[in-house]
């Protein structure tokens, strides 16, 4: 698909020095001295930000190498499915982007509640910092299994090299909304993924954690009850729930790997061990650990408990 690559390559020289004037206008922003402090405040760091780009450097390495066996796979599905003639351009690619926004949310949520998913998208979420650089680090794995979630699109008639342009064009959108320096937009939140939506998605705190999935659009966070509004009294603080020791680039990426790799070796039925890989982060056979839905729920009822006492 010549096209594609060539669309492809226009977007990248067009976004990377747009990019590159954002970050810089936000690292102005950042290491201006407080007027209330009189310090600079740590949202940029030159090991975070470089750990970011190598990771991108790497997502990008995979999904080039890899780009022939998923497109070819898109194509096969794209030839045996329905093709739908849509006369009607924007009514074809506004189409195409509500339902690769709603199979981006798919992908995202299964990454956040399968402990296997979680695996390859923990990197993400693992910088303690939260700027634009932070867009950029990727989910190394991804581009191995992302492309399964759109084979419905092709399926149904869209044309695979439109797939791929319209994920590039959308990832544009996904990495600008990585940002503390814009408040809340008004109505657009109702619509849109915003910064302040995702600013909960990438923090620790328990009522954050697993919110607010989409690239996009927020509506379907708001139509499948994963919506959590970013709350004044609660501000987010970004990283896991359990930092990663020795944050290594090997061992940011592999880290949760090697957690897997420790319940396998437990004298466990094989049952088990594949519930320790496909079920939620945190799910154990005897609850000593807990899932984000546990976490929640001890909080909530903390928080009942302490209205009551008032």
């Amino acid at each position: 698909m010549p096209g594609t690559y060539e669309f492809e390559d226009f977007l990248l020289k067009v976004s990377t020095p747009f990019y590159l004037l954002l970050i810089c206008v936000e690292i102005f922003l950042t290491y201006r001295p407080s007027q209330e402090h009189h310090s600079p405040r740590a949202s940029y760091t030159f090991k975070d930000s470089f750990t970011n780009a190598l990771l991108m450097l790497l997502n990008g390495g995979i999904d080039l190498l890899f780009r022939t066996a998923y497109v070819g796979v898109l194509i096969w599905f794209y030839n045996m499915g329905f093709k739908a003639t849509v006369s009607n351009p924007f009514f074809y690619w506004f189409s195409l982007f509500l339902l690769e926004d709603l199979a981006f949310y798919t992908l995202h949520y299964v990454d956040h509640h399968s402990r296997l998913f979680w695996a390859v998208h923990v990197t993400h979420h693992s910088s303690e910092h939260f700027n634009l650089t932070t867009g950029f680090r990727s989910s190394v794995f991804q581009p191995l299994y992302r492309f399964v979630y759109f084979i419905p699109l092709a399926l149904v008639g869209f044309n695979p090299a439109d797939i791929i342009i319209m994920y590039s064009l959308t990832q544009i959108y996904g990495i600008i909304v990585h940002t503390e320096y814009v408040g809340k937009l008004g109505w657009l939140e109702y619509i849109f993924v915003t910064p302040s939506h995702h600013r909960v998605h990438h923090a620790s705190n328990v009522q954050y954690l697993d919110k607010n999935m989409g690239m996009c659009l927020i509506i379907w966070d708001r139509i499948f009850g994963t919506f959590q509004e970013e709350l004044e009294t609660v501000p987010p603080v970004y990283g896991l729930t359990k930092p990663i020791e020795n944050a290594t680039l090997a061992n940011t990426v592999l880290h949760e790997w090697k957690e897997i790799g420790k319940d396998f070796k437990q004298k466990t039925d094989l049952r088990t061990k594949l519930n320790y890989l496909i079920k939620a982060p945190g799910w154990s056979p005897d609850g000593s650990r807990m899932t984000t839905k546990d976490l929640q729920k001890i909080n909530q009822e903390g928080a009942i408990k302490s209205l009551y006492n008032k």
